[in-house]
């Protein structure tokens, strides 16, 4: 099974997350800032690797918090 994020995922979140292929674990590659995004909306794809290829889809929901208060 190969994890991707969907076409619909803006080019934002892929700039502050990455997702292992492999895995489908989803990490923090940029820095989040409460002030500029209180949360992120993730739309993730799995995928097979038959003929012809099997999907599902599911949204993941990271909500920030402000831990300068």
């Amino acid at each position: 099974i190969m994890y991707l994020f969907s076409r619909r995922v803006t080019a934002q979140v892929k700039e502050v997350f990455a997702i292992d292929e492999n895995k489908g674990e989803i990490r923090l590659q940029g820095k989040l800032d409460y002030e500029e995004v209180d949360s992120y909306e993730i739309a993730v794809e799995a995928r097979d690797k038959g003929s012809p290829p099997l999907s599902g889809h599911c949204k993941v929901v990271v909500e920030v918090l402000d831990v300068n208060d």
